[in-house]
């Protein structure tokens, strides 16, 4: 089952055909679910009206799958370095002699990412801000004008929403572009942090259950209509050095990422990224990342902040 979320109002399901549920949230969905211990599936009403999906997406209607009503308590944050592969861009971007901290971290995530029980090694972990960097499908992924670059980053989240007694539920997975600023996480690695405090997109479709263990797509990007870049992604535990329990683990065991309430979007890494192949993106560009098992594909135009970025910020002294 996939659902997608109306900017205006209502929830789309879609199976064999799309239906409108008038009137909904995925959120008030998803947390009476959790009240009332039962499948998500269970306490989506039946019926409502015929729809097509593709146009209202290319309408701009869908907005991200799951949002918080409280943009505040809507956390974006991720792991890096957790598909087989993804360390060689990152490598050499950080290279010194011998192993970068970027080598040594996957090489760790290879040999303990996927334990047959217990506790893994953990990951690279990342935050990128609150709900209100959250982008919805077709609205564009500012770069401040601070920014050095603003490069996509073909991902898969999950959203996760903290029961009463602060236990995470897993509502279901989107495609995302995890937008970044390559060049300046590529200085100093210490810079990461800087580097993803980005807007970040998600969706246009929320899939329903577990994970498939091998996810095949394609990352692209259009200049004026024609791709300047188009690479597969892949991801999906098959595709992954730790698997995604470990990664939920090292997430939710921190007791403020637990709170009753919050809403979680996790992202899980990719080893697609076109500033690796030497792309400098532009405003008007267009993101766009597909895979079959999400059903429509994430389009992003990308626009850069008006202002100074020389111009300091002032801080008022009371």
């Amino acid at each position: 089952m996939h659902l997608s979320q109306l900017k205006a109002g209502g929830v789309v399901v879609r199976t064999a055909t799309s239906r409108l549920v008038a009137g909904a949230t995925i959120f008030d969905l998803a947390t009476e679910a959790i009240r009332t211990n039962r499948p998500l599936s269970a306490v989506i009403p039946e019926g409502g009206e015929a729809v097509d999906l593709p146009a209202l997406a290319a309408e701009g209607k869908l907005d991200v799958p799951l949002r918080h009503p409280e943009p505040a308590r809507m956390f974006l944050t991720g792991t890096g370095l957790t598909h087989t592969g993804s360390a060689s861009a990152r490598d050499a971007m950080h290279a010194t002699e011998g192993l970068s901290d970027s080598m040594k971290m996957f090489r760790m995530g290879l040999e303990g990412g996927k334990p047959e029980s217990g506790v893994g090694v953990q990951p690279e972990w990342f935050y990128k801000g609150t709900g209100v960097q959250a982008v919805a499908p077709n609205d564009p992924l500012v770069s401040p004008s601070f920014a050095l670059d603003g490069g996509e980053e073909p991902e898969i989240a999950a959203f996760y929403i903290n029961g009463p007694d602060g236990m995470p539920h897993r509502v279901g997975f989107s495609l995302a572009n995890e937008f970044s600023d390559h060049v300046t996480e590529r200085v100093n690695y210490l810079f990461l942090a800087h580097s993803k405090l980005r807007p970040a997109a998600f969706g246009p479709e929320l899939l329903v259950g577990d994970l498939p263990q091998d996810i095949r797509g394609t990352s692209r990007i259009l200049r004026n209509g024609q791709p300047i870049f188009e690479a597969p992604f892949l991801s999906g535990e098959a595709n992954m050095s730790h698997s995604i329990a470990n990664l939920e683990h090292h997430h939710f065991k921190y007791l403020p990422f637990r709170q009753p309430g919050d809403l979680h979007v996790h992202m899980f890494g990719t080893a697609t990224l076109s500033f690796a192949a030497g792309i400098r993106t532009e405003a008007g560009d267009v993101f766009e990342i597909e895979a079959p098992d999400f059903g429509l594909p994430l389009r992003n135009p990308m626009a850069i902040e008006a202002g100074d970025a020389q111009r300091p910020v002032t801080v008022a002294v009371l």
